[in-house]
C-alpha cells in the first residue's frame, strides 16, 4: 500500500539560513506539493548553547516570504528528549551502543552533528569499543558518558537516492561507531543530549516522514541512520539528496556566508523569485557515484 507523501524541512537555529537552504528546503516543499502530500517543520534545537530564539524567528520568516508552506504546528526537538531517551533504552537493551569514555579533546572533531560546518565525523577508531564476547545487555544509563552505536563490521549499506541514484557505503571504512548520545558538558547547567543521528531517526519515524529531502552532504548520515532504523525496527522513508550550493570560490555555503543569508538578500531589496533563481543557479554538479 502507497502511503500519502510525509515530508519535511528540519533547519537547525544556530545562524541564517542562506541559499543553499532555500534551494534544498524549496524542492522539499515542490516535492511535497506536486505529490500532493504533508510538508512538516522541525527545529532541531538540540544545541542549547548555539540554537538562539531570534534564529528560530528567522527561520520562520524566511520561509514564509519564500513562499515555502508546512503544516502547523511547528516541532522542536529540545521538546522530544522524552522520545529520544526510548530509543536509547531500547538500544542499550539489544546491548547495540556502548558507553565511551573519551576526553573532550579526543572527541572534538566528532561531536559536531554532520549539518554543521564540517563535511563528516572521522572514522571513530574503536578505542572504548568492548569485545562482542563482553558486550553487557541491559546496563543502566549513564546521564555523564557519552554513548556509541556498534556499527556492523563491513556491512554494505546501500539505498537507492531519488536524486542521485544508487548509494553504497562500507560501515568501518566510510564511517565507524558513531555517537548516539552527548554527556552533559557541564553537569551543574546541562542535560545529557541525543546525537542528530538518533533524534533524526526517532522524529521521522514518530511523525511518519515518507521522504526526506536534504543535502548531498547528509548521504553518510542517511548510511548510519538506516543502520539506526534497522536496530530500533523502525521504517526506512526514500531519500531525495540535493546538489550543494558553493561560494565564488567554489566552497559549500555555510551559515558563516552571511552575504548570501536570505535575510541579507532581502534587506537588499530581491524578491522571492530572484532569490530561489540564484540558489538554482549556483548548484554544483553532482555524479550519481558519490
Amino acid at each position: 500500500m502507497l502511503l500519502p507523501y510525509r515530508g519535511r524541512l528540519a533547519p537547525s537555529p544556530t545562524g541564517l539560513l542562506h541559499l543553499g537552504h532555500a534551494a534544498t528546503f524549496y524542492a522539499g516543499h515542490q516535492r511535497a506539493k506536486a505529490a500532493k502530500g504533508t510538508l512538516l517543520l522541525r527545529i532541531e534545537d538540540l544545541d542549547p548553547h548555539r540554537s538562539k530564539p531570534h534564529f528560530t524567528e528567522a527561520i520562520l520568516e524566511d520561509l514564509a516570504w519564500l513562499g515555502i508552506q508546512w503544516q502547523p504546528p511547528v516541532l522542536y526537538q529540545s521538546q522530544r528528549l522524552p522520545l529520544y531517551r526510548k530509543a536509547l533504552d531500547q538500544l542499550l537493551a539489544i546491548g547495540q551502543i556502548y558507553p565511551c569514555h573519551c576526553s573532550r579533546k579526543d572527541l572534538a572533531a566528532m561531536m559536531h552533528a554532520p549539518h554543521e560546518d564540517t563535511d563528516d565525523e572521522p572514522v571513530y577508531p574503536g578505542t572504548c569499543r568492548p569485545a562482542l564476547n563482553v558486550q553487557q545487555r541491559e546496563t543502566p544509563f549513564q546521564p555523564n558518558i557519552n554513548y556509541r552505536f556498534r556499527i556492523p563490521d563491513e556491512a554494505v549499506i546501500r539505498f537507492e537516492d531519488r536524486n542521485l541514484g544508487p548509494q553504497s557505503f562500507i560501515a568501518g571504512k566510510d564511517f565507524g561507531d558513531f555517537l548516539i548520545w552527548r554527556k552533559a558538558l557541564n553537569n551543574d547547567s546541562d542535560a545529557s543530549l541525543p546525537s542528530y543521528q538518533l533524534a533524526c531517526v526517532v522524529d521521522d519515524a514518530d511523525t511518519q516522514i515518507t521522504e526526506v529531502v536534504r543535502g548531498r552532504d547528509l548521504l553518510k548520515s542517511t548510511a548510519r541512520q538506516i543502520l539506526l532504523q534497522r536496530a530500533l525496527n523502525l521504517h526506512t522513508p526514500a531519500y531525495f539528496h540535493t546538489q550543494l550550493l558553493t561560494d565564488e570560490h567554489g566552497i559549500r555555503l555555510a551559515k558563516r556566508h552571511d552575504a548570501l543569508a536570505i535575510r541579507t538578500l532581502r534587506q537588499q531589496g530581491l524578491t522571492p523569485t530572484e532569490v530561489l533563481r540564484m540558489a538554482a543557479a549556483s548548484m554544483t554538479t553532482v555524479t550519481s557515484d558519490s
